[in-house]
């Protein structure tokens, strides 16, 4: 009977792995699904940085530890070419992630051509250019970095409240009305009618509040304000929270420790993220509840004051909101977010609840975020008297026809009540230490923007 030959096992193919979990494979050969972010060549060394969308790694390609196939198809990669490479993870403490991979094999999926180059490279660029090209430059570490964090923010948001009893009750996104005014609205022709893209989903949330007790919307916001500021996107991410029976004091409590859980989330889970956009994380370790609560009439005075101490150009004018100047500056005095609270009820919303013991006062907060990025949170305890709430209608010039169900809520079962709007792109900007809004957000929606 003739001798049977051993077939010889064929090797297991290296674990298909990401950047981010590389520590669970130290001394392993992986597969890593990516991008080439740069190459550096010293010799007969070759240096490597590929991306994969969770972070970037050094590879490592000597001449004679690889194949002559794969050190040359290395050394003609272009920046943004599409690869999958395979090499070993090595410790090395000196390496930004702690890891380097040396590598074993490349398969080039796509490369990019000398002829039509990746147009962001590693020189400078201005803002223009870098936001015509912003379907590219969100690849950059730094744009990376900050839409991971701009996740863990809106992650965390849902967290505490889902982990807080709230049930999320969306609005549409298409509303009959305006719920702060009609200059800031954009129309939309609805079937032969006029509707809007929702400014905040603040109104339905109450009627969902008074079905479920506590609720909150998270989802696109719109406004057409023709603001130039830093501070101002025309579409923004809003989470709004609505409590039943909820009065100001509980507001502030409940404001406080959202910001102070969505905060320590980032500490706790991007501080890479956080390392990488040079974020100085002493200025956000301190923010944990209870905030310093400032009444606005204490506010202005503090305003006025340092208008006498030249350290503002102009006089606050009792009465008036504040502007981004005065927020600016009266945030920058507080190393957490400060508490605003009882502006005058003639510069508020229609829908806010007048101070039974000082009636011109609002039952109101503005929270600002130190380092003076201003407003992050607007909320109030809500009119619960129909007869107020219709009157506040009139005298605002509101269609009652559109507002016929709002006024249902005071006519059946009314109870205090109250919430805020937190827009994320501002709180993202703020927790970055980001000068403008527009790179919170994939793709910025501003004044004169709209592409891509």
């Amino acid at each position: 009977m003739a001798e049977e030959t051993a077939v010889p096992a064929a090797l297991p193919k290296p674990p298909i792995a990401t950047i981010a979990t590389l520590g669970q494979h130290e001394g392993q050969s992986v597969t890593l699904q990516g991008w080439l972010y740069n190459l550096r060549e010293s010799g007969k060394l070759l240096f490597p940085i590929f991306r994969d969308g969770t972070g970037s790694i050094q590879g490592v390609a000597h001449v004679k530890s690889v194949s002559p196939e794969v050190f040359e198809a290395l050394k003609g990669l272009t920046q943004e070419s599409s690869v999958i490479v395979t090499g070993k993870v090595r410790a090395d403490k000196r390496a930004p992630g702690g890891y380097e991979l040396d590598v074993e094999d490349v398969q080039v999926v796509q490369r990019i051509p000398e002829s039509t180059p990746y147009p962001i490279t590693l020189k400078e660029h201005g803002v223009d250019f870098l936001m015509e090209h912003r379907h590219l430059w969100v690849r950059t570490p730094r744009q990376a970095s900050i839409l991971r964090i701009r996740a863990e923010i809106m992650r965390a948001t849902a967290e505490f409240f889902d982990t807080n009893g709230f049930i999320r009750t969306d609005p549409p996104i298409l509303t009959p009305a305006a719920c702060e005014g009609t200059s800031t609205l954009f129309p939309v022709e609805y079937f032969g009618d006029t509707a809007y893209l929702t400014q905040s989903g603040q109104l339905y949330a109450e009627a969902t509040a008074l079905a479920l007790g506590k609720v909150y919307s998270f989802g696109p916001t719109f406004r057409a304000e023709k603001s130039k500021t830093r501070r101002h996107l025309t579409e923004f991410w809003m989470v709004e929270p609505e409590v039943a029976y909820m009065d100001l004091d509980g507001l502030l409590e409940l404001s406080e420790n959202c910001l102070s859980h969505i905060v320590q989330s980032v500490l706790k889970n991007r501080g890479p993220e956080l390392q990488v956009i040079g974020r100085d994380i002493t200025k956000l370790e301190p923010i944990q509840a209870p905030f310093p609560r400032l009444r606005y009439d204490d506010a202005a005075d503090m305003l006025n004051q340092a208008y006498k101490d030249g350290k503002l150009e102009a006089p606050f004018e009792y009465g008036n909101d504040f502007g981004s100047p005065d927020e600016t500056w009266l945030s920058s005095q507080f190393d957490r977010p400060v508490m605003v609270h009882r502006y005058p009820a003639n510069v508020k919303a229609f829908y806010m609840e007048p101070d039974p013991k000082d009636p011109k006062s609002a039952l109101c907060v503005d929270v600002l975020a130190p380092e003076g990025y201003g407003e992050i949170i607007g909320g109030s305890q809500r009119v619960s008297s129909y007869e107020l709430l219709s009157s506040r209608i009139d005298a605002h010039g509101l269609p009652r026809e559109a507002f016929e169900w709002y006024l249902d809520l005071r006519r059946y079962g009314s109870v205090p009540h109250s919430g805020f709007g937190m827009g994320i792109e501002r709180v993202v900007a703020w927790v970055c230490g980001l000068d403008h809004v527009r790179e919170t957000i994939p793709f910025a929606r501003t004044l004169h923007r709209i592409y891509p």
